[in-house]
């Protein structure tokens, strides 16, 4: 395991935990999530292998120069092993929860499970 996850598991933000309880009906269901995912040289916030679905909160850093710049070439690396991501503001999280709980609801229902996602993950 990263170390890198670890500790941005251990040291989540307020969105990060309110996000981790909306899925908390997908994660109880046919869906596992897991927190602060490595992917290849990528540490994601939230990852559904199963259904190749990657959630990302961005918080304010994520607004500054350079760093969308960073986020189109993890995007672009994980759709190349088979993810979608979807992003959210902190402030998505935050004041319009049930926007985003749909958002995902969607993206779940539109993604052909995996099960080959470990292989894939490399």
């Amino acid at each position: 395991m990263s170390t890198l996850a670890q500790t941005l598991r251990k040291q989540a933000t307020l969105p990060e935990v309110r996000l981790w309880r909306l899925l908390y009906p997908f994660r109880s269901g046919a869906y596992h999530f897991r927190k602060q995912v490595q992917i290849g040289p990528f540490c994601v916030d939230f990852a559904c292998h199963h259904a190749r679905l990657i959630i990302e909160v961005d918080g304010d850093s994520h607004f500054l120069p350079g760093e969308q710049q960073k986020d189109v070439r993890r995007d672009a690396f994980l759709k190349r092993k088979g993810y979608a991501v979807l992003q959210f503001s902190n402030r998505d999280v935050l004041c319009t929860p049930e926007s985003v709980y749909l958002r995902i609801e969607d993206a779940l229902r539109n993604r052909i499970p995996n099960t080959r996602s470990r292989e894939l993950d490399s």
